[in-house]
């Protein structure tokens, strides 16, 4: 995928169309639905799973991991549908940065996994087996989620090379460098030895 692959007037709709899904704020509606106020003054501030996991509500957490999650998977499916599978790499692409960038909340989004988990459904459900194989191997060997999710989202452009997939490994090797981006504070947090592992408490 090359920038001119994206100035197609298909491929533009896909990316309206991956971005208006993508910038939908799951983790925000949500909560407010349940009468929990505003979970962006809580915890981290984000308005991804986890952040709404500091609500107490598990099933509200669910709920907003698969929303995030599936917005990413319906704009690709969607794209390809009616537009083609040039338009699909621009849809999920856009759905990325809609989440990560939703213009409803002055451009402050979430962190991206879940949407990466999701656009890369839609693609390859044999490389999204090996992000869940990678990131469940080291959240179980180290009890570091946030390290986990980097290690299985920088796998993922080589796990689709090796698919035979080269215009996807493009795309998720944007997607992927975006999403370490938006974890440059757990990263620093991993190098100082403070990041919280999975269970800690406190």
């Amino acid at each position: 995928m090359t920038p001119s692959d994206l100035a197609t007037p298909a491929a533009l709709g896909g990316l309206a169309l991956g971005y208006a899904l993508g910038s939908i704020p799951f983790g925000l509606i949500f909560t407010r639905l349940a009468g929990l106020g505003d979970v962006r003054a809580i915890g981290s501030g984000n308005i991804g799973a986890t952040n709404v996991l500091r609500t107490g509500r598990k099933g509200l957490a669910a709920a907003t991991l698969l929303g995030d999650a599936l917005k990413g998977t319906a704009a690709v499916l969607i794209a390809r549908q009616f537009l083609g599978e040039g338009p699909a790499l621009a849809a999920g692409l856009g759905a990325f940065l809609g989440h990560l960038f939703p213009v409803w909340l002055g451009f402050k989004g979430g962190k991206g996994v879940a949407t990466f988990i999701g656009v890369l459904l839609a693609f390859s459900p044999p490389a999204l087996a090996a992000f869940a194989a990678i990131w469940l191997g080291l959240a179980f060997a180290l009890k570091y989620s946030s390290l986990a999710a980097l290690a299985a989202s920088a796998a993922t452009p080589l796990v689709l090379w090796a698919l035979g997939m080269p215009a996807q490994a493009v795309l998720f090797l944007l997607l992927g460098l975006l999403l370490w981006w938006k974890h440059a504070p757990n990263i620093r947090r991993l190098a100082a030895g403070t990041e919280g592992r999975i269970g800690q408490k406190g």
